[in-house]
């Protein structure tokens, strides 16, 4: 049996969201002067917090991949699912971690992946931290290694809710929201990886999310948070 690769992890090859980064979604979440403090704390893992569980696999040699330029629309998205018409917070964050969990090497290039996950963004630039998300993917040569494996990963959320610091941070300033209708997100829930020759295995995933719900518009990803917050 060949040997395990490294799932596709939101912990393990994250890049985390920059300092302005943190400060524009952070504003555009909550109220500027009364909840500031509270949202950095909250963003930056701050408070109660926890990492992602450890990856039941060994990560083998090999660097994970920097921010990622914009994949070429000519690549498709291979198994990568649409972004759904969804227009509550919660429900998209849902869907975009069950997104974010799941790949398919067998028939989806690393290209493919990237423009998959783009599809789920803001087209706000101000909001949109491409390289928190892109940064989940890994580098070419550790991307080639899975798919001579055939390995890939189907994912359940078992639940989705808003952090105890962002929904406190939002009843101090409950208007502070329409600046940019940014919401923050955590999800649990569980990873199933499989490869070649039978190998299997599954564990645990929780990731805190950026979520952007204008008014009769449908969600999108914002960001992804370096740590998550319960």
């Amino acid at each position: 049996m060949g040997s395990r690769l490294p799932a596709l992890s939101l912990s393990s090859y994250g890049a985390g969201w920059s300092a302005n980064r943190r400060i524009a979604i952070g504003v555009a979440a909550v109220a500027v002067l009364l909840a500031l403090a509270a949202v950095v704390a909250l963003l930056t893992g701050g408070g109660t917090s926890h990492q992602t569980p450890e990856r039941a696999a060994p990560a083998p040699t090999g660097s994970p991949s920097s921010s990622e330029a914009t994949p070429k629309p000519s690549s498709g998205s291979g198994s990568v699912p649409t972004p759904p018409q969804i227009a509550e917070p919660v429900a998209y964050a849902k869907a975009a971690a069950l997104m974010l969990w799941s790949y398919d090497t067998r028939d989806t290039g690393r290209d493919q992946q990237l423009a998959g996950m783009r599809a789920w963004m803001t087209t706000e630039t101000k909001y949109a931290d491409w390289a928190s998300v892109s940064g989940q993917v890994p580098d070419p040569v550790l991307w080639s290694r899975m798919a001579d494996q055939d390995q890939h990963a189907t994912a359940h959320v078992t639940e989705g809710h808003y952090p105890g610091a962002f929904q406190q941070a939002l009843a101090d300033a409950p208007s502070a929201i329409t600046e940019a209708y940014i919401y923050v997100v955590t999800v649990n829930g569980t990873q199933q990886i499989a490869w070649k020759n039978g190998g299997a295995g599954a564990e645990d995933r929780a990731v805190t999310l950026a979520v952007q719900c204008r008014p009769h518009h449908d969600c999108t990803l914002a960001a992804l948070a370096p740590s998550v917050t319960q």
